[in-house]
């Protein structure tokens, strides 16, 4: 198997854990912020401790990239806080339907990092995607939770688009467990005040729904990603990442009951057409 199907198939699996991983707003009844923070507390820990066991060499080489780290920190943990607060919001449709708008900031973003024209295929297939998006939308108003939804969604979209791009170009001589481990301590430092302000009660149930999020749908997750991510092209994983969308919607609806319209499947097909279009493009 070539390292490009390789990551192929890692980005594939590790969207699918990040596309159950928005079920937990729901499940989880705290703050969005207070869940972000349990979320990288608990992967930064487990990260810590998987890269000590390893023996992992976890210093950096120049100093000004722990400074682009603490800088990646701050965008995840924005990222992660606006995902989750557009499904408690909205629903868990709307936060992830929002949330895969990315690939357009993605194309939009990349020129910035590289010398890279964006390409029209670029634009034809995230043109699509995005109309598949206002295809699945049920309402738009903006004295409705929804539209605040889709505002934090799209927010959650902008910010994981630079992140994907920070990977890419900036960090590729690390494994991917030392990137997320930098990457979501920063977060969690950025977003540790927030326990002291709001003070929250934690229940058992919610502190072992954290450390399952924390490990498996997210240190876990975001390694695979980062991974898969330095053998294929940034915008054709923002594409496979359209695939969170359909596995959070039909997840939402064997554990909560929420029935997908006539609408929302259709605009998932459009979704899925262009995720396996771009996904074979790739591999050929």
């Amino acid at each position: 198997m070539d390292q490009k199907t390789k990551g192929l198939i890692t980005v594939h699996g590790a969207v699918l854990l990040f596309g159950l991983s928005g079920l937990f707003a729901k499940l989880i009844t705290l703050p969005s912020i207070i869940i972000t923070l349990g979320r990288v507390g608990f992967s930064s820990l487990f990260l810590f401790l998987l890269l000590k066991v390893t023996k992992t060499p976890m210093k950096l080489r120049l100093k000004k990239q722990y400074g682009i780290f603490a800088l990646s920190g701050v965008i995840l943990a924005i990222h992660w806080w606006s995902f989750l607060q557009a499904i408690q919001f909205s629903t868990v449709a709307i936060g992830t339907i929002s949330f895969s708008t990315f690939p357009l900031f993605v194309s939009f973003l990349d020129p910035l990092f590289t010398k890279n024209k964006i390409s029209k295929t670029q634009i034809i297939s995230s043109l699509i995607m995005i109309c598949g998006v206002i295809v699945m939308v049920e309402e738009w108003s903006f004295r409705s939770s929804y539209t605040l939804g889709i505002a934090c969604g799209l927010v959650s979209a902008i910010t994981y688009a630079l992140l994907s791009l920070f990977n890419k170009h900036y960090f590729g001589e690390y494994p991917s467990t030392v990137i997320s481990f930098y990457e979501q301590s920063f977060a969690f430092i950025t977003l540790l005040p927030a326990l002291f302000i709001m003070k929250p009660v934690f229940s058992a149930q919610n502190i072992m729904l954290l450390a399952l999020l924390g490990v498996i749908f997210t240190a876990i997750s975001h390694s695979l990603f980062i991974s898969g991510l330095k053998n294929i092209n940034p915008h054709t994983a923002s594409i496979i990442s359209g695939l969170e969308t359909p596995y959070s919607i039909v997840a939402s609806y064997f554990i909560f009951g929420e029935v997908p319209s006539l609408k929302t499947i259709l605009g998932g097909c459009i979704i899925l057409g262009v995720v396996f279009y771009t996904t074979l493009r790739e591999k050929k």
